[in-house]
């Protein structure tokens, strides 16, 4: 699945995903390939994701929203902390 992380400021990443854990309002969830559709509010905690290549990778974001649909899956964070 393809995964864009948006800040007001700047795009922090794109590309190819196997996994993505958020910290969800109600909880963090994982979306895997060919989740079901699905809008999010996000709360302060910590993204992370592992990439086709194998590799893990986090961030900590402030708050935002996430939408998946169609493969593809779209956060849209407040902030990263850096």
């Amino acid at each position: 699945m393809y995964l864009e992380i948006l800040t007001p400021e700047k795009k922090v990443f794109e590309g190819n995903v196997t996994s993505a854990t958020f910290p969800g309002a109600d909880g963090s969830f994982q979306v895997l390939d060919n989740h079901a559709p699905l809008i999010s509010l996000l709360k302060e905690g910590i993204v992370e994701y592992k990439s086709k290549e194998a590799s893990n990778a986090s961030l900590t974001i402030t708050g935002g929203v996430v939408e998946v649909l169609k493969n593809k899956v779209v956060l849209l964070a407040d902030g990263v902390v850096a």
